[in-house]
């Protein structure tokens, strides 16, 4: 029998989360180790939250070191490139799917 949580899912929660998880930032990942949320309520979550880019920047802002030589970006996009070799600003990263870099 499935029991409906009451408890909503917050930006702390999930920020939690995300902080605390060294390899795997999958909703499903987050959800197999929560007692609190399935993945369902997740998935309702991220896909109704709207998080201001100017909040994210009043939270981050003092842990940035500005460089004339650094960037700054933010992608939650993976495409699979694995013939690809010389792409301006793209870098090499551990694939979760794959297994490996």
């Amino acid at each position: 029998m499935f029991i409906a949580n009451k408890q909503p899912v917050t930006r702390l929660a999930y920020c939690q989360y995300l902080v605390s998880s060294q390899i795997n930032y999958t909703l499903t990942n987050f959800a197999d180790h929560s007692q609190d949320y399935s993945h369902d309520q997740l998935n309702r979550y991220l896909r109704d939250d709207r998080l201001k880019p100017r909040l994210v920047w009043e939270q981050v802002k003092d842990s940035i070191g500005f460089s004339e030589n650094g960037y700054l970006l933010f992608d939650d996009t993976v495409a699979d490139k694995n013939y690809s070799f010389n792409i301006e600003l793209v870098r090499r990263q551990y694939s979760g799917n794959a297994k490996a870099i």
